[in-house]
């Protein structure tokens, strides 16, 4: 059975959604979640699946080899980052190598980068008078948002949707999409 980490920062509705999904089939299962939020949403979700789930200071994640020997430890087939809001060390991405991916609220590279996440993406959307929207699933490099392009998934943004309507549509892709393509990757 092939092992998933995953990295959140908030709610963890799509930490929830993975864990749930995996749970009952032979492919996978989430292992671990990992937060550098000792107060996320996410925690108590985890708590509540069953999955271990613990938080890290900052220092942990960069300046020592905490988290990656948990990782190392852990031996996860995937890393997935869903809502995680520090970019990732390079010394993780090399010691796990095409094996960490993100999930962003927005078509990449449109709204990428430093400081666009959550709401803030869905309201330069609305703000921009954009069109359509989406998700994209991409490896994550030593940028914010660069890596590949996996999977992109699109709807449509009406010229009277708020930020909050976006965010709902971003959400149902969200939910419909992401385990698909987790399990997709594990085939791989």
């Amino acid at each position: 059975m092939k092992r998933i980490v995953i990295f959140a920062s908030g709610s963890g509705t799509n930490a929830e959604n993975l864990i749930k999904f995996f749970h009952n089939r032979e492919i996978a299962s989430v292992i671990h979640v990992l937060t550098n939020n000792p107060h996320a949403k996410v925690l108590e979700r985890a708590k509540k699946l069953h999955v271990s789930a613990l938080s890290f200071n900052k220092i942990a994640f960069t300046e020592t080899d905490i988290v990656l020997d948990i990782l190392k430890s852990a031996k996860p087939d995937l890393i997935v980052l869903a809502g995680f809001l520090w970019k990732f060390p390079e010394s993780l991405l090399e010691a796990f190598p095409k094996k960490v991916i993100n999930i962003h609220p927005a078509l990449l590279p449109k709204y990428g980068g430093k400081g666009m996440y959550g709401m803030r993406v869905h309201e330069a959307v609305v703000s921009n008078k954009e069109t359509e929207t989406g998700i994209s699933v991409h490896y994550v490099n030593e940028h914010y948002d660069e890596g590949a392009i996996i999977f992109q998934a699109k709807c449509d943004v009406k010229s009277s949707d708020s930020a909050e309507d976006v965010a709902e549509k971003i959400h149902k892709l969200e939910m419909e999409h992401f385990p698909k393509v987790v399990e997709e990757l594990l085939h791989v």
